[in-house]
């Protein structure tokens, strides 16, 4: 039950927004003074504090100053006389959300305290999340690679991540376009500011053109409230435009027009709202092409197109295979509540083989689906479900070792293994089903190192 704190000195009022306040299901603390609130709302924390403008000693404005420094996410309604219109514009300055005028009207007052509710539980939500998603992403949990074209990308990350550069990133689907993103946006300077993404096909496009900018009550049929849109909400961050290249030309004048302003309005609105964040555009696409085809504008091309980073295929980076094999093994474990470490070498030797279409995004579906099927600890060859003929082609593949010597086999897993552990010697261990000792003699018989 969402708590209420009511302050006012006139214990009438006090005792009427009691009784209305608890019938629409709040609990409720009343306070005679500001000082007294101050204390309560220290106390009591509330979900939100209604108070009066003009009392003796400790008025409403120092009451919302007081409480802003204590806790700046508490709301802070205050009621307020008509006529005081100085007061009210101060009180909106300190960070009050709302004023409501006397005589109270109760039904304006039970919204006014609905909306301000709803919007500390979701600015504490978004403060979560953003934390949560900023340790998520950092480059050491999310990114896996040690492959040449990866080394490159992490280099691009870098430079992008610590200024809000507008970029374009390219890639086939399921290469981690998205993925990419966030790790620049957690990773730099807008870190502490909101992560907006946006599928550019999924609506249509007067849909599209509302999610992207908003629109205002009466704009268009249904529009029955104010709507932000997700430039708005992105701020000081960064909004993500998949599939950029599926918009419309009207919509891509439009787009142009809030990189060169780094402003736009809502649709049927007239206000004009800054926009002071990063934008990063994705496709999978040949922008290069759809510009020469006169399919997508030149100028917006030029525009998000500041710094590119693109991204290979997972079959251009095969030997990040087995990195990304262990390290989405953990990662299904831990979501699975399951054990499965052990991967034999026909195993690895099948992943490592495989075109992968559908690149990292089919990886994990197919390292999840076979995890679910294993029994044990191991992943069997049987666990992996691939498209027939690009199973036959890994299967001969492996049928393509025969004429290597079981020590050149057992040297090749092993490195295989060291290297999706990061060299973590005793996972490693476990993996290989041999002790420490065993693994150590091995690692000095091939001489096998990190670098080798």
């Amino acid at each position: 039950m969402d708590t209420i704190l009511i302050i006012d000195d006139d214990e009438s009022i006090r005792t009427t927004l009691d009784i209305f306040l608890s019938e629409a299901g709040y609990k409720t603390v009343t306070a005679c003074n500001g000082k007294q609130g101050v204390e309560f709302a220290e106390k009591y924390n509330p979900d939100l504090i209604l108070s009066d403008l003009k009392m003796p000693e400790m008025d409403g404005i120092a009451v919302l100053q007081a409480v802003k420094e204590y806790d700046s996410n508490i709301p802070v309604v205050l009621i307020t006389a008509f006529e005081d219109v100085g007061s009210t514009i101060k009180a909106m300055q300190c960070g009050a959300y709302d004023y409501i005028e006397k005589p109270i009207d109760s039904e304006k007052l039970k919204v006014v305290i609905k909306r301000a509710i709803e919007s500390k539980k979701l600015s504490e939500r978004l403060e979560t999340t953003i934390l949560e998603d900023s340790n998520e992403y950092q480059l050491e949990n999310s990114l896996i690679g040690k492959s040449r074209e990866m080394k490159e990308i992490y280099k691009k990350i870098g430079l992008i991540s610590s200024n809000k550069i507008n970029v374009l990133v390219q890639g086939e689907s399921g290469t981690g376009k998205e993925l990419i993103t966030k790790i620049i946006h957690y990773s730099g300077v807008t870190k502490q500011s909101p992560f907006i993404a946006v599928n550019c096909t999924a609506l249509a496009e007067n849909l599209l053109e509302s999610e992207l900018f908003g629109h205002v009550k009466g704009a268009f049929t249904g529009a029955i409230r104010d709507k932000k849109g997700k430039f708005e909400l992105a701020r000081e961050g960064t909004i993500f435009l998949d599939e950029i290249s599926e918009i419309s030309q009207n919509l891509q004048a439009k787009l142009l027009r809030v990189i060169q302003e780094r402003e736009f309005e809502r649709v049927g609105g007239e206000t004009t709202i800054p926009f002071n964040g990063r934008i990063v555009a994705a496709t999978n696409q040949n922008l290069n092409r759809l510009v020469a085809e006169g399919k997508f504008r030149e100028d917006l091309f030029f525009r998000l197109n500041v710094f590119t980073v693109d991204i290979p295929p997972l079959r251009k980076r095969k030997e990040d295979i087995p990195l990304l094999v262990v390290h989405f093994l953990k990662k299904i474990d831990k979501q699975l509540h399951k054990m499965v470490r052990k991967i034999p070498y026909e195993v690895m030797e099948i992943l490592e083989n495989y075109e992968w279409v559908g690149n990292v995004r089919e990886l994990e579906n197919t390292l999840t689906q076979a995890v679910v099927l294993a029994k044990g600890d191991v992943l069997e060859k049987e666990n992996i479900l691939l498209r027939k003929t690009e199973h036959l082609h890994a299967e001969n593949s492996i049928q393509n070792t025969a004429n290597l010597s079981l020590s050149d086999i057992e040297k090749k897993h092993i490195k295989i293994v060291l290297d999706g552990t990061k060299w973590d010697k005793t996972k490693a261990a476990e993996i290989l089903g041999i002790s420490k000792p065993t693994l150590y003699n091995k690692i000095q018989v091939y001489n096998l190192s990190e670098t080798s």
